[in-house]
């Protein structure tokens, strides 16, 4: 089954104070690794945007009303996550704002298998802080891009997250470590090496005239 890494970006935080989707990102991964498809679209949330959410994502009124809305793009949407494992940090807000969506719509909720990774997170690092961007930061990922939340770039960083979580690696950032590996395999079948090398003839009897020089030094 392939993933599909998502996140959203709303007017606000609860659908029970009529809260709508404006952003929704999503990108494939196939055996961990991304396939190059993508599924993004800003929305037009037919309402206003809240100070807060403003303040979080940066998307304002006018920027929104210019877009498409959730009717237009669903069918487009469904049929990209059709059949596959969606990862979502926090999956309870994003899966409650995009069945609010459906259900506006008549439309059947969304009965993916879920993988939550804020729940893997709390799991293996309990007490720890636990969001984006805190996990960015254990694992070394760079987030700079992220002065302003974009669904688009959270699923890029989310599914590095994902794979350090499952304690798996990016193989493209793993060529140095088969290096290592195929060197410690070649050493296992060696039981000693060494390089010898050999005196010359002037650096003999340099070595004698030495020991010659000294030993009398020494007994006289």
């Amino acid at each position: 089954m392939n993933d599909v890494i998502l996140d959203t970006e709303t007017t606000g935080l609860s659908v029970k104070d009529g809260h709508r989707i404006v952003e929704i990102g999503c990108i494939e991964l196939k055996d961990l690794i991304p396939t190059q498809k993508k599924f993004h679209t800003y929305l037009n949330p037919e309402r206003k945007v809240s100070e807060k959410a403003l303040e979080v994502h940066g998307y304002t009124d006018e920027f929104l009303s210019k877009k498409k809305k959730f009717s237009e793009v669903v069918d487009e949407f469904l049929s990209f996550i059709k059949n596959k494992r969606l990862v979502i940090h926090n999956a309870e807000f994003d899966l409650s704002h995009l069945n609010n969506e459906l259900k506006i719509l008549g439309k059947e909720e969304i009965k993916n298998d879920i993988i939550d990774t804020l729940v893997l997170a709390r799991d293996k690092f309990p007490g720890s802080q636990t969001s984006l961007d805190a996990l960015c930061k254990r694992y070394r990922i760079d987030n700079t891009k992220r002065s302003l939340h974009s669904a688009l770039v959270d699923c890029e960083l989310l599914s590095k997250v994902y794979i350090n979580l499952i304690d798996q690696r990016e193989p493209t950032l793993n060529f140095q470590n088969q290096d290592h590996q195929k060197r410690d395999e070649y050493f296992k079948n060696v039981s000693y090496y060494k390089k010898i090398v050999l005196p010359t003839n002037d650096e003999i009897k340099k070595h004698q005239e030495y020991l010659n020089k000294n030993l009398k030094k020494n007994f006289f």
